[in-house]
């Protein structure tokens, strides 16, 4: 399984009223990760012919992250099949390797001149696999 990790730190942007990171900000984490690493990994005649949106999330909070931890947000594929790809995104302490959030995505891929979905073709499910 092909995975792809990324390290942010946390700021005062990023907090809640109880200095907790805000969950919406790991619903953006999780969708920014996935983004950096489709780009990272799919040719760019491919990134401008398709993209992906998210039909549906799950996110289960383990623990609390505080200003200034390093965050690792770690990112794999586990299943690619017809139009939907479902991505798993950990978010963990750098420091003490502690989980502190598991998300499971599915994401429809979608081409851009007919925004509809679109099949996933072998050479891109083989890219994240």
């Amino acid at each position: 399984m092909q995975t792809y990790e990324t390290l942010l730190t946390v700021t005062e942007d990023d907090l809640d009223d109880l200095n907790h990171v805000n969950n919406v900000r790991y619903v953006q984490w999780v969708q920014e990760v996935a983004k950096q690493h489709w780009l990272s990994k799919a040719p760019k005649e491919i990134t401008d012919a398709y993209f992906w949106i998210m039909l549906s999330h799950f996110i289960e909070y383990k623990r609390p992250a505080l200003i200034n931890e390093v965050i690792k947000l770690k990112t794999y594929v586990i299943k690619s099949e017809g139009v939907t790809s479902i991505r798993v995104v950990e978010i963990i302490n750098n420091k003490t390797s502690k989980l502190l959030a598991k998300s499971e995505t599915t994401w429809c891929f979608m081409g851009s001149k007919t925004l509809k979905p679109a099949r996933i073709p072998v050479e891109i499910s083989k890219i994240f696999q």
